[in-house]
């Protein structure tokens, strides 16, 4: 039978029987249900581990967290106490300002770049300090990011708070530190900043936290603790957008304590501008308790500049200055005191009994010891000389004849014996030690035997021996009140704790003799003589000390001046102030002499005028008391 053939079309399928498909879709929905099951039993899982951590594992946490979101706390600063000076003057006051607070939770990255530019901050600094409290403190404490806002800092955070562009920026209100001008009592006063880093791990500010501002140096630092007030804290509600809604509570700031200083403004300033333009120090304090009357050191900085965030340009300029503006010379510069040294070394003689009132000695220019010729600085002589015209005359032979017969270990032990080689304790950070040399100091520090040869240049306050100014008032002023020597201090009010004077055994014969010596210096043609005061029994010695010396200079092609010393008190009898003075690269102790001198005449005029005062009160006839009816 034929088979008969039927043509087909190559697009048309094959139709599939009606079971088969039905049995087809049903597998597929069956299979996106499944998934979707599989889908929703995960979300359920991953919604009853954070229901399982929000309301079982730990509720308190999250609970303070969304607390915290809704709720701000806004630190109040307390301001720091006052500095006064001993007249009751105000020193170092505080001023109202704004500074810009940065809320770490609400912060967005992308707002940094518009918020410095129109802060003019550097980016890279606030992203650092940004990272660094990440680090050490919790994410809703804001963080200050500028202080002492200008008029149109603050109209720009203002402009965009209201604009809610930046809804991270916080101003807040505080008392900032306000210095005197042109640096007045700078190193004495010192300055504040915020608390860094090394700080912290300290046990001097362990207490403390990041972005605190403490005392970075001088009274500010010593009496940290005393001047520093205590934060407050205002509580707000905000809403999601960082806005206040309501506030919640206050809790006011307790300002810090003020305090009182023994420095006298008036003297201060004298000090001061004697020793404009000059490189040097000056330390007056009253030996008969211990009063510092002034400190001055120069050249000098600016503490206001200080008082906000210092520009990394500004700091650079400042440590990078080969004076050395921050070095307080007052009780940290070291340096070799010449002639100034030869009252103490004169006490050592005549206790020792060395020499007396009639040893003399012959001065032609210089001396021979141990191989090698010593010159004077008075090249043609003195001639003769007795212990008073050697101290008036400061003739470097009469002293080198003294110090070659006591050694190197007797003048150590009576200049130690009057404050040298040690700090001073007075209450300033960093104060230095100052080198009182001897045999057992160069064998411990330099592991070689002192030399005969070399006790000749320290007789005059040269070689290995360095003071400080602070100490050399010390010294001297103790000697002048017959062997009571009072620890220097500044601090007046509250008052310190008592503290017994230093007392040493001296003949009062021997020290009538060296300060009869001293007197002879300013007042009978000695080297002082152009600084007499009329009226006033100034006493004082002038000193002149090399850096290096001349040889060494040559070698090097340099010249380098001598830095001029001079000490002195008034009056005579029981003296009232006591003053050091070294200018560096002054040359002569003269220059040295007649800032000593100002500052001493300013302090007798200004009893004078307060007696004169006090009298016209006294003798003013009283106010007629009017009867009542």
């Amino acid at each position: 039978m034929p088979v008969k053939l039927i043509p087909t079309d190559p697009n048309q399928q094959e139709d599939k029987p009606e079971a088969l498909l039905l049995h087809d879709d049903t597998k597929f929905a069956a299979g996106k249900i499944a998934f979707f099951q599989y889908l929703a039993l995960i979300i359920l899982c991953i919604l009853l581990s954070g229901f399982w951590q929000l309301q079982v594992q730990d509720p308190t946490y999250y609970q303070n967290r969304a607390e915290r979101n809704r709720i701000r706390t806004v630190p109040i600063p307390g301001a720091r106490g006052k500095i006064l000076d001993r007249d009751n003057r105000v020193i170092v006051d505080n001023h109202s300002s704004f500074s810009l607070l940065l809320s770490r939770i609400n912060l967005k990255p992308e707002h940094l770049d518009s918020i410095c530019e129109g802060l003019d901050l550097d980016c890279d600094d606030l992203r650092e300090r940004l990272r660094r409290y990440d680090r050490t403190r919790p994410k809703y404490e804001p963080i200050v990011i500028k202080e002492e806002l200008t008029p149109s800092e603050i109209a720009f955070v203002e402009a965009h708070r209201g604009q809610d562009t930046f809804p991270e920026m916080e101003l807040i209100h505080e008392q900032r530190r306000l210095y005197a001008r042109d640096g007045l009592a700078a190193h004495v006063i010192g300055y504040t900043g915020e608390v860094s880093e090394e700080e912290l791990n300290t046990a001097e500010f362990a207490r403390y936290k990041q972005g605190d501002v403490i005392g970075k140096a001088g009274v500010e630092r010593y009496y940290n603790d005393v001047l520093m007030g205590v934060d407050g804290q205002r509580r707000v509600i905000v809403d999601n957008m960082g806005r206040v809604r309501q506030v919640i509570d206050n809790k006011e700031a307790v300002p810090g304590k003020s305090i009182q200083l023994t420095i006298d403004l008036d003297l201060q300033a004298v000090a001061e501008l004697s020793l404009e333009n000059r490189k040097g120090a000056l330390v007056a304090l009253d030996p008969r308790n211990g009063e510092i009357l002034a400190m001055a050191s120069r050249p000098s900085y600016d503490p206001n500049k200080f008082a906000g965030r210092i520009r990394s340009r500004e700091w650079s300029e400042i440590i990078s200055n080969p004076d050395k503006p921050l070095l307080n010379r007052g009780i940290q510069a070291q340096l070799a005191p010449g002639s100034t040294f030869k009252p103490i070394v004169a006490m050592a003689a005549l206790e020792a009994g060395v020499v007396d009132d009639h040893t003399t000695a012959h001065c032609s220019g210089g001396a021979t010891y141990y191989g090698r010729f010593t010159a004077c600085h008075a090249k043609k002589g003195h001639g003769a000389v007795s212990l008073n015209r050697a101290l008036a005359q400061s003739c470097d032979v009469y002293f080198y004849y003294a110090g070659d017969r006591l050694g190197i270990d007797r003048i150590a032990e009576y200049a130690e014996r009057t404050g040298l080689g040690k700090r001073t304790g007075v209450d300033l950070p960093g104060e230095a030690e100052g080198i009182v040399p001897s045999t057992r100091w160069k064998i411990r520090h330099q592991r070689q035997k002192w030399y005969a040869g070399e006790t000749i240049s320290v007789a005059i306050g040269q070689g290995a021996l360095t003071v400080t100014p602070i100490q050399l008032a010390y010294s001297i002023g103790g000697l002048a009140l017959d062997g009571v020597w009072f620890r220097p201090h500044l601090l007046r009010q509250p008052a310190p704790s008592a503290e017994e004077p230093r007392h040493a055994t001296v003949d009062a014969n021997h020290l009538r003799l060296v300060m009869n010596g001293m007197y002879s210096v300013v007042n009978e043609g000695g080297t002082a003589a152009r600084s007499a005061l009329p009226g006033i029994e100034f006493c004082g010695k002038t000193g002149t000390a090399q850096v290096i010396s001349k040889e060494a200079a040559k070698k090097m092609e340099v010249v380098i001046k001598d830095n001029g010393w001079f000490v002195g008190f008034a009056p005579r009898e029981n003296p009232e102030i006591v003053a050091a003075a070294v200018v560096e690269e002054g040359e002569h102790g003269t220059v040295a002499a007649q800032i000593v001198r100002d500052v001493i005449k300013s302090y007798f005029d200004k009893r004078a005028r307060q007696r004169r005062e006090t009298s016209l009160a006294l003798a003013a006839p009283a106010a007629p008391v009017t009867a009542q009816p």
